[in-house]
């Protein structure tokens, strides 16, 4: 049974001083205490730890550790499970620069919904939404880690959110950007033009457009996984960005997606080319003949490093006339050219044509390798407006009701 009882002293400057105590017994039967400056704040707790001894999950202020101490714990124990290195990194970086500068010295039992409100919104005044909502979601991950080993009662982040952005139109924002069709068809035409300095570039854009993979998995896709026979491309392992093949980051990742007629004759053609690797990687580092300056000093038949993914696609924008002018330019006085769509808005552009196709969501979240399905609305959910066919089962519902 827990008390609240009035404590006054003198301190030795002689200032008078008040204050709440709350004296309980924990679920360990070790008695402990707490001080409050007010006497509702002081009952709040009183009601808070008794039901929280009650069920055996209380932890005593004394005993519990500081934000910072659950996210070691936390990275520690993802790195024990096999987390791949990558991964790690993100959570790493995640919780040294966002997470701990913030908050990293509160304890765990005194972390309460209002402070993750606060951080939340310190976090939006000085970062992105991205990161602020990646920041939240770890801190959360956090909480859940340290509630399964008893260091905190429960994970006082989980109904806090991020709310997402919209545009002067009352929009979402971050919404999954489709390049225009006349962009696509002028990327595929430069990458055919360019396939006798690189064959792997026409089939590279053509899986990422068609099949809709991840640039790491286009980077760690094995003709294991390739069934030309059956038409059907399967994803079960990565490159990460030190070129270590990993599997996928989850069991959603792990898929199998079906592939057309023309890409099929694509991969046929470029595995008659394809080099040996002793990976046996569809796209090894070093396209056959001549080595590339984007090859030089790789090992031969590894992983096309993270980088180099990311010229190789330059070079087809560039020759393509859709590559961003940075406005700055060279020593040699030449403009310097950036990425207008990355490997990412390739991969969009597959999801994009499924839709049309009329694929269901489900299909859809699985084929893109989504680990949920609300992921999936929130990204492509816009794409399936379609006024005109609203219009018509309008109009059927209509007609079978009144006839």
């Amino acid at each position: 049974m827990a008390t609240v009882k009035k404590r006054a002293w003198t301190t030795g400057k002689g200032d008078r001083k008040e204050a709440w105590r709350v004296r309980y017994v924990d679920q360990h039967g070790v008695t402990r205490t707490r001080q409050f400056d007010l006497k509702r704040d002081a009952d709040a707790f009183r009601i808070t730890a008794e039901g929280e001894v009650v069920s055996g999950v209380h932890t005593a202020d004394r005993a519990s550790v500081t934000v910072s101490e659950a996210a070691s714990i936390w990275i520690a124990a993802r790195e024990a499970d096999g987390c791949d290195r990558g991964t790690l990194k993100t959570y790493s970086e995640v919780v040294n620069r966002h997470i701990i500068p913030l908050i990293g010295t509160e304890k765990l039992s005194r972390l309460t919904g209002p402070k993750v409100v606060d951080f939340r919104d310190a976090l939006l005044a000085t970062r992105s939404y991205v990161m602020a909502s990646k920041a939240l979601r770890h801190l959360s991950m956090i909480l859940i880690d340290a509630q399964s080993r008893g260091l905190v009662a429960q994970n006082v982040a989980h109904s806090v959110k991020v709310k997402r952005p919209t545009d002067q139109k009352g929009r979402l924002a971050k919404r999954a950007e489709i390049p225009p069709a006349v962009d696509l068809k002028a990327l595929i035409k430069a990458a055919d033009a360019l396939k006798d300095k690189d064959p792997r570039l026409p089939v590279m854009l053509r899986i990422a457009m068609l099949a809709g993979l991840r640039a790491s998995e286009i980077r760690g896709l094995s003709w294991a996984g390739v069934d030309l026979a059956r038409q059907h491309i399967t994803v079960s392992q990565k490159a990460d960005r030190w070129n270590e093949i990993h599997l996928p980051k989850s069991a959603a990742g792990h898929r199998s997606i079906p592939i057309g007629p023309a890409l099929t004759t694509a991969m046929k053609a470029w595995k008659l080319q394809c080099p040996p690797s002793a990976l046996g990687l569809v796209f090894p580092n070093r396209p056959k003949g001549r080595q590339t300056e984007a090859s030089k000093g790789s090992t031969s038949g590894g992983p096309i490093k993270q980088h180099t993914m990311a010229k190789l696609l330059l070079t087809v924008q560039t020759s393509a006339g859709i590559a961003k002018d940075t406005g700055r330019k060279t020593g040699e006085g030449e403009p310097i050219w950036a990425l207008r769509y990355d490997w990412h808005h390739l991969r969009h552009v597959a999801a994009s044509n499924w839709l049309n196709d009329g694929i269901d969501l489900k299909r859809l979240q699985t084929w893109i390798g989504h680990e949920n399905i609300q992921l999936t609305i929130d990204v492509y959910g816009h794409l399936m407006a379609d006024p005109k066919k609203d219009a018509v089962l309008a109009a059927a519902a209509e007609a079978a009701l009144l006839g």
